[in-house]
């Protein structure tokens, strides 16, 4: 371990891009704990503890995911979300648009800064949008315990609209939100592994002296009484941590091979003998995304709900999509297949593989080349993405299922496993291919140095 360490560090680009990722992503966290001007950051936290208080809770998923910012209403409040919420409706439209498909086709640089500046624009948007609900409901917060909102800020009004308190809140959270967004950017452009997917793990990771400090506190190890958690669901929670990161792994890491043969060829005046290779289909080519994408979807409409109230219909929609519900669970489950589906789709391209493969006179036994090919290696997907979707969807939900028949802590389940224990997993996966992608190029790059001096 020690050894593979000093290897990555002993490369002055890969050192380079680490500490580039390390040094943005502690701007993350310093972020996460600068209040938006005007709130008590202090009594915002007690308050959103008691409104929780230990339940399976939505606001609980978000403050995890924003890393501890949302419970404070600190300037991270909103996170990365909006811009995953914006990447969504980004993909979905060119998949429902043939005229963007053909643009990104036939010109892909331009499509894709197209794209991206779409989806900035779209990140505004929501960013605002969500900033002013926050507004809203810390209004509405403060009306029934006096003390988050800094009366100074309230009394500023236009025609009984606190507008100061509402533009400091959208300016700031959103603000926020297009700096995250833009860290992202900065470490997948220069640092090393997917920026947004590193912001949301270390988010993640942030809430793990606070998951431990619940445990032992609910082991109650101080007194000869019984605690809320016992030592018996403690070790079913570690072997659960166990399972699902085994099972991440596993999913993520799995391949199908698609034994190939290779013609005989006239390369030059020398016949070169035909040999053999096969292609990896990955059991889940979307990784961790597809559930990404489901709980941001799912946590968008709910939180507006919760924002306006439960007194509203929006309100009592965002009761059945609280982590934990019924109605929760199936729309995860079935969100986390389509875009396990989708994503597939979208990335894998199997007729320019087949294209690939002609040219190259490579086939699969048994299998004509061409349009044939084409067919096979769509079916064989389709069939491996289904097994993986269906895993990745029963790891998913599992932590929370045993938390309810058990009666776990909402933190220590959500902790323990799930969707944040997966997202963890795969970006940690992610990232060391991406380090070890490097050490690998920098190898066959010395290899062929070396070759060349001797050459000349």
């Amino acid at each position: 371990m020690i050894e593979a360490i000093k290897r990555v560090f002993g490369i002055p680009e890969l050192r380079a891009k680490i500490f580039f990722t390390l040094i943005l992503l502690a701007v993350c966290r310093i972020g996460s704990y600068i209040p938006v001007p005007g709130i008590n950051a202090d009594a915002a936290i007690s308050l959103f503890k008691f409104a929780t208080g230990g339940g399976q809770n939505l606001f609980q998923l978000v403050d995890i995911f924003s890393g501890g910012a949302f419970a404070k209403m600190t300037l991270l409040a909103l996170g990365v979300m909006p811009y995953i919420s914006a990447s969504i409706i980004m993909q979905l439209l060119i998949a429902l648009i043939p005229s963007l498909q053909r643009e990104i086709r036939e010109s892909p640089d331009q499509g894709r800064r197209k794209l991206s500046k779409w989806t900035r624009c779209a990140t505004l948007i929501l960013a605002m949008f969500q900033s002013g609900l926050f507004a809203k409901f810390a209004l509405s917060v403060n009306r029934n315990s006096p003390g988050i909102v800094v009366s100074e800020l309230m009394d500023v009004q236009f025609f009984g609209f606190s507008w100061l308190f509402y533009l400091t809140v959208m300016l700031s959270m959103t603000a926020g939100t297009l700096l995250l967004m833009w860290i992202g950017e900065q470490i997948t452009e220069k640092g090393i592994g997917n920026g947004i997917s590193l912001i949301i793990a270390v988010g993640i990771i942030s809430s793990l002296p606070s998951t431990i400090g619940t445990i032992i506190q609910q082991l109650n190890l101080e007194s000869q009484d019984a605690g809320q958690l016992s030592f018996v669901t403690l070790i079913v929670l570690c072997a659960l941590f166990v399972f699902i990161t085994i099972g991440t792994i596993l999913v993520i890491q799995g391949q199908r091979r698609i034994p190939l043969q290779y013609a005989r060829r006239i390369v030059g005046r020398h016949e070169v003998q035909g040999g053999s290779s096969h292609i990896p289909l990955k059991i889940n080519y979307a990784g961790v995304i597809p559930v990404i994408f489901a709980s941001s979807l799912l946590m968008f409409p709910a939180t507006i709900g919760q924002f306006l109230g439960k007194n509203t219909w929006f309100g009592e929609l965002s009761a059945y999509l609280s982590p934990g519900a019924w109605v929760y669970t199936i729309l995860y489950v079935m969100l986390i297949l389509f875009f396990t589906y989708f994503w597939t789709a979208t990335q894998f391209k199997p007729e320019q593989i087949a294209s690939d493969m002609k040219k190259n006179g490579a086939f699969i036994p048994g299998i004509r080349q061409g349009k044939p090919t084409q067919d096979y290696l769509e079916s064989t997907m389709s069939r491996i993405t289904l097994a993986g979707a269906i895993f990745l969807a029963i790891i998913a939900i599992l932590p929370t299922l045993v938390g309810r028949l058990m009666g776990v802590d909402a933190n220590i389940s959500q902790f323990f496993g799930g969707t944040s224990l997966l997202i963890l997993v795969g970006v940690i996966l992610d990232t060391t291919k991406q380090v070890e992608s490097h050490l690998l190029m920098k190898r066959y790059d010395g290899f062929m140095t070396k070759g060349r001096l001797r050459g000349r």
